[in-house]
């Protein structure tokens, strides 16, 4: 298998440290966390980009797979046995050379951790174009088959849109900040998210709204039939830990929210 995977024979080791912070994912209708999102932090807290910006061609394999084992053992540690919710993890598809050997250090750590597969997600962003698409769909096709939830983020901004959502569908799609911000004023901006609203339902994909960051935004959306939701509105990112989320100050919104419903 090990020869199949040219970045588990040639990749660089990387000559800095990092850590993970992490962020919920809100459901709507029970008013509950659905899970968290892992997101790439450094020792200090530095945010991702100082990290991202010290990856060189070389080093992505070795760190696209130090990410999702990092992310894997603070989840573990950090979870509540009795909580049934989701770990979002972000991963680079140009990373993945083969995705099943690929995969390896991943089934590891969940097996090692008690990480349950079911309730991992991969997600994918496309800041970098995907010109293989088959290889794309090779490996949504394989987390599937290995139990993972698979998502597409940044949905509406850049690579990621209708021509990479034409060749294959992800169980769940993260609607980009860009077309949130200003929604609760904006006719043109909630028209088209409810066109993906629509697109959706019509192809059973989940939708998430991310950077959500008031109540206007939070309910308008809601009645455009989102259901999962992400944003500074309910919590920042923690450094290697959960952030507190009041509840019982939402508990408000969410009533509102579910009139909306």
């Amino acid at each position: 298998m090990t020869a199949n995977c040219p970045g588990c024979q040639t990749s660089a080791p990387l000559d800095f440290d990092f850590s993970m912070a992490f962020q919920p994912i809100m459901d709507a209708e029970s008013g509950q966390v659905w899970g968290y999102e892992a997101l790439v932090r450094g020792r200090n807290g530095e945010g991702a980009g100082a990290i991202l910006s010290r990856v060189t061609p070389e080093q992505r394999y070795r760190f696209d797979q130090a990410c999702r084992v990092k992310a894997l053992e603070l989840a573990a540690r950090l979870f509540p046995r009795d909580m049934s919710c989701k770990l979002s993890i972000n991963f680079l598809p140009n990373a993945v050379y083969e995705p099943a050997a690929c995969l390896r250090a991943t089934l590891a750590a969940a097996r090692k951790t008690g990480f349950p597969r079911s309730s991992i997600m991969f997600e994918f962003t496309e800041n970098e174009e995907v010109v293989d698409t088959g290889h794309l769909q090779r490996i949504i096709t394989e987390y599937r088959r290995q139990g993972f939830i698979t998502a597409l983020d940044d949905f509406g901004a850049g690579y990621a849109g209708l021509s990479l959502l034409a060749n294959f569908q992800p169980d769940l799609i993260k609607i980009d900040m860009d077309l949130i911000r200003g929604i609760a004023e904006s006719r043109v901006r909630q028209s088209i998210v409810a066109a993906i609203a629509h697109l959706g339902r019509e192809l059973g994909i989940t939708l998430l709204a991310e950077g959500i960051e008031s109540e206007a935004e939070l309910l308008t959306l809601k009645a455009a039939g989102i259901r999962l939701f992400q944003g500074y509105y309910f919590a920042r990112p923690t450094f290697e830990a959960l952030p507190p989320i009041d509840l019982s100050g939402m508990a408000g919104t969410l009533e509102r929210v579910a009139r909306t419903a």
